[in-house]
């Protein structure tokens, strides 16, 4: 009986599943092009389409037996797409659009997340205060990325909404690593934010314009806060409360650059077409960073795949630059980007302004033999490439390399006994680097980071002199190496730790080469050093308090050295609009800049790069605190940050004298005392701001017959007005920059020289006239397609053409008399940028 029963069974079964293969076959699932062809024969009308509207659509054919409009209807159900009848027989496939609306939350706290971004490769939007978010006119193919400063980011394909009008909740997921959060929102323009750490980010996605400015030059953007300011407005000379440029960390993904900016300092050589974000620390670094003793200046590509091509070309009146950000298959997406100068083509009045700035009191103005201006030839390029691979959902790679160079040649003319003689002088200034780096999340608390990177930079100059019969080679050059690893583990929602080694090899040559009399000298040094970090983060559950406490170990293996650097980073906010900051750390450096001779590098740039010795170089070690506090109200902000910084072994070389310690060889150290204050006000997309920076800086120098004396970068007051303006596609921009003339050393009245010498007062004990300069901008934008968007930008800098005066020395002639040299700021400078962008 059992055995009948089974039997039964099993011929039932096997019944059903015959039956449902049969039904199933009857329901073919076919590639949309081809259900069009089959409804065009059937009913005998014609589809007109773009073929790549009906790609990668798979669907169940529709039944026989339906008229023409219901099986369009059910496709039109199934897919984003609209038939429209141009007549009984002639049909057109159209793109619905969807609107894609909500509100923006915490997973955990269900606490509504105001200020979110969205946006695919057209639209984009932020969410309000009260988290919505709204986005119009997507298309099926689009992918929304949703993304907030300290949560995972989302990718959303539209075709995967449920609607045509999708409103949703969206919960974001916070990083468990706990990454900094933005505290001010615009802090300085739309684009500028403030994190909780004490820092600053300059997000071009958002960057709005900032005066004097057609495109978005990371380290000239920078300045515009308070208590940044450039000595010599070079983006290569960038002093940090009465830091020298040197003490900086500048890195572009992790890599340290030795070299920041084209047309010797004048524009930052960092393409922003590539370069996201910036990160400005002025104090209170995370233990896994290290060197910068005034500052660190962190520049960022884009660390989300791009599915979409996209790419931009343009050209100011200095240069042209082009880029391309294009997916790689599915994990994969490479961007790269080029910048040129144009001079080669035309020179404009832009370009004639920057050259006649970088060349006063140099080897091509003073030189005795003739140079013609059609025989001196300038130039700089850059190339970048950022390269994604994301194999796995844990797993990212990173690649970054990076070329620049500018070179400078030019031709002396000199006629001996009736015959002519012509010699070439150049001078070439290069870097070229590339960064390897891994990240990998084992779970949702544990992930770990691996990279290396290797930056080679070289400065050399071939001087000659042809009455002299001499011809002079300078090289200097860095090759540094690094290698860390560091792995990020969260305890729990409020504590978060860090640990990690790195190894850093730093290598700098310098060569002085003289035909006539024969002289050579090639100084080569190494130093190695050995990283050990951890840091622990802590914050309250309702996110209002934060703190990271850190400490650094670091062993100078050449000196047998070892050096302990605590890290501070407190963070309290009392209610929605007052909050509190204490900043702290202890950092080191061994590398410097210095000025062997004032005609190194044929005058253009005179600094060189040297390693420390642990003797007559110390290594240099620095210790600083600060305590902020912001109020944020009603479209006002109120910040104010007191400082106290001291460093210790600088040298007098790397500080740039002029005056009666110019040939001096000691160390010492300075010390710096101040404040930053920035009031800004907001009227919607409008900002005014004032900011202004106190500062007093002196030195200390044992062996010099001035034990202490003002700093040369000790610009006690700085201020700056600017206004941002925005009226339908047009933005303006205008800013007014004030500050106290430099420290410099005059000469005594009346009794300038003194048995042959120059006879001097007391070291920095006069100041040159105060530095004014106005700056305006304007840009307009425009769509020009609908992929392509236009930009425009024009911008005057010095727009009341003051004669600043940026530097000021004196030497004696060949009458022995004493002659005063002076070096004045860039003019008045217009400029134009044109801009196509392809979304």
């Amino acid at each position: 009986m059992s055995k009948k029963l089974l039997f039964s069974g099993l011929l039932l079964l096997s019944f059903f599943y015959h039956s449902r293969c049969i039904s199933q076959s009857n329901e073919k699932t076919l590639v949309l092009s081809e259900i069009l062809n089959e409804l065009q024969e059937r009913y005998g009308v014609q589809f007109n389409y773009a073929s790549d509207l009906v790609e990668n659509i798979i669907l169940e054919a529709p039944k026989n037996n339906l008229s023409l409009e219901k099986a369009l209807e059910k496709i039109s159900s199934e897919t984003y797409l609209d038939f429209i009848f141009i007549s009984k027989t002639i049909i057109t496939l159209k793109e619905k659009t969807i609107r894609f609306c909500g509100y923006s939350k915490d997973k955990d706290s269900n606490e509504i997340l105001p200020f979110v971004t969205l946006y695919t490769g057209k639209n984009s939007t932020i969410s309000n205060e009260e988290g919505f978010f709204e986005l119009k006119n997507l298309k099926a193919r689009d992918t929304i990325t949703i993304e907030h400063i300290g949560y995972k980011p989302i990718r959303l394909a539209v075709n995967s909404l449920k609607t045509q009008e999708a409103c949703e909740t969206l919960f974001l997921t916070l990083y468990q690593e706990q990454l900094a959060e933005v505290v001010v929102y615009d802090f300085l323009v739309r684009g500028v934010d403030q994190l909780d750490n004490g820092s600053y980010q300059l997000d071009f996605k958002r960057f709005s314009t900032l005066p004097g400015l057609v495109d978005n030059d990371v380290l000239q953007s920078v300045q515009a806060f308070p208590g940044i300011q450039s000595i010599d407005e070079t983006v290569s000379n960038i002093n940090i409360r009465g830091g020298s440029n040197d003490q900086n960390r500048i890195t572009w993904d992790g890599i340290k650059m030795y070299q920041s900016g084209h047309f010797f300092g004048l524009i930052s050589m960092f393409n922003p077409s590539i370069t996201q974000k910036v990160e400005l620390k002025k104090n209170g670094s995370n233990t896994y960073e290290t060197d910068g003793v005034s500052g660190t200046i962190a520049m960022k590509t884009s660390t989300k795949l791009n599915n979409d091509f996209k790419g931009s070309i343009g050209f100011n009146l200095i240069d042209a630059h082009s880029s391309v950000d294009t997916p790689l298959g599915e994990k994969a997406s490479m961007q790269v980007a080029a910048r040129k100068a144009i001079n080669g083509f035309v020179q404009t009045p832009t370009y004639s302004s920057y050259f006649d700035r970088i060349s006063q009191d140099t080897e091509i103005q003073q030189n005795t033999t003739m140079i013609n201006e059609s025989e001196i030839d300038f130039d700089f390029y850059d190339t970048s490439l950022r390269l994604l691979w994301q194999p796995t959902q844990k797993d990212q790679l990173r690649l970054n390399f990076i070329q620049t160079n500018n070179s400078l040649k030019f031709n002396e003319t000199a006629i001996f006994n009736g015959q002519t003689e012509i010699r070439e002088s150049n001078l070439n200034q290069s870097t070229i680097a590339a960064g390897l780096n891994y990240n990998r999340d084992w779970s949702e608390k544990l992930s770990t980071t691996v990279s290396i990177y290797n930056t080679d930079y070289k400065l050399d100059a071939n001087n000659v002199a042809i009455e002299a019969d001499q011809r002079f080679i300078q090289e200097n050059k860095v090759s540094e190496t690094e290698f860390r690893v560091m792995a990020n583990y969260a305890l729990s929602e409020q504590m978060s730790f860090i640990g990690g080694y790195d190894f850093t090899e730093t290598k700098v040559t310098n060569l002085d080469n003289i035909d006539n009399p024969l002289f050579i000298r090639l100084v080569g040094e190494l130093l190695q050093t050995h990283g050990v970090f951890s840091e622990v983060r802590l914050s309250s559950k309702d996110l209002d308090t934060k703190l990271t406490l850190g400490l650094r170990y670091n062993y100078l293996y050449d000196f047998n050295k070892g050096l302990w650097q605590p890290r501070l980073s407190f963070s309290h906010r009392f209610n929605e609009n007052l909050s509190v900051e204490a900043l702290g750390e202890f950092k080191h450096q061994s590398t410097s800049q210095v000025i062997n001779f004032q005609n190194d590098f044929l005058g253009v740039e005179k600094r060189r790069w040297q390693l420390s010795n642990n003797e007559s170089v110390p290594v240099i070690t620095s210790k600083q605190g600060s305590i902020g506090m912001s109020y944020n109200k009603a479209g006002w902000l109120f910040n104010l940050v007191p400082f106290y910084k001291e460093v210790d072994g600088i040298t007098t070389q790397s500080q740039g004298f002029q005056g009666p310690y110019e040939f001096e060889r000691t160390f010492g150290s300075y010390s710096a005392f101040g404040a930053d204050v920035l009031i800004r006000k907001q009227f919607e997309k409008n900002a005014f701001w004032l900011s202004y920076a106190y500062l007093d800086s002196q030195y200390s120098f044992q062996e010099l017959p001035e034990t202490s004396f003002a700093n040369n970068f000790n610009i006690s007051h700085a201020f700056t007005a600017g206004t941002n303006f925005t009226k339908g596609n047009w933005l303006w921009a205008a800013g007014l920059n004030w500050r106290s003339g430099r420290p410099f050393t005059a000469l005594e009245v009346n009794n300038e020289v003194v048995e042959g010498e120059l006879n001097f007062t007391n070291s920095n004990s006069e100041r040159l006239k105060d530095y004014l300069r106005l700056d305006f901008s304007t840009q307009y934008q425009f769509n020009w397609g609908e992929q392509t968007r236009a930009q425009i930008a024009f911008s005057v800098w010095n727009v009341l053409n003051r004669e600043n005066e940026i530097n000021a020395f004196y030497r004696l002639n060949a009458e022995q008399q004493a002659q005063r040299f002076g070096q004045n700021s860039l003019g008045i400078t217009p400029n134009l940028s044109v801009k196509l962008l392809f979304l």
